[in-house]
C-alpha cells in the first residue's frame, strides 16, 4: 500500500517538473484571479466604518462641542440646573467652580464644579 502511494506522489512530482513553472503561472492565471478574502471584505469594512461614524462618533462630538460651549458662556445671574438636579442661579464663577443661590434663603450658597452644570434654564436671570 505504502508503496502505491510512494509511487504516485513521484508520478506527480515529475509531471509538475516536466510542465515547469511558467505552464503553472499560465494555468493559474486562466483560473482567474485569486481571491483574498480581505480583499473581499474590505469594502464592507469601510462601510460599516463610515456608517460608525455618521451615526455614533460624529453626533457625539456635536454635543460635547455644544456643552463646552455652554459652560464656557456661563456668567452671573444665569439659572442652571446641576446633574444632580440642585436648581440655583449664579452669584459667582471662577474657572472651575460655579457658586449658586439656592432656594428663597438669600444667604443659601452652595459651590459646583463647572462641569456639573447640565442646562442653563434662563439667561442673566431672565425668564
Amino acid at each position: 500500500m505504502w508503496n502505491v502511494l510512494l509511487a504516485q506522489a513521484q508520478e506527480a512530482a515529475q509531471q509538475a517538473m516536466e510542465q515547469g513553472p511558467v505552464d503553472a503561472l499560465a494555468e493559474g492565471a486562466a483560473r482567474g484571479p485569486a481571491s483574498n478574502p480581505l480583499m473581499q471584505m474590505l469594502p464592507m469594512l469601510l462601510i460599516f466604518g463610515a456608517i460608525m461614524y455618521f451615526f455614533m462618533i460624529r453626533p457625539n462630538q456635536k454635543r460635547e462641542k455644544e456643552r463646552r460651549e455652554m459652560l464656557a458662556s456661563l456668567s452671573k445671574g444665569d439659572k442652571v440646573v446641576t446633574s444632580g438636579g440642585i436648581c440655583g442661579s449664579i452669584l459667582g464663577l471662577t474657572d472651575k467652580t460655579v457658586v449658586l443661590r439656592v432656594g428663597e434663603d438669600r444667604n443659601m450658597k452652595m459651590e459646583f464644579l463647572r462641569g456639573a452644570i447640565s442646562q442653563v434654564t434662563s439667561r442673566d436671570g431672565q425668564d
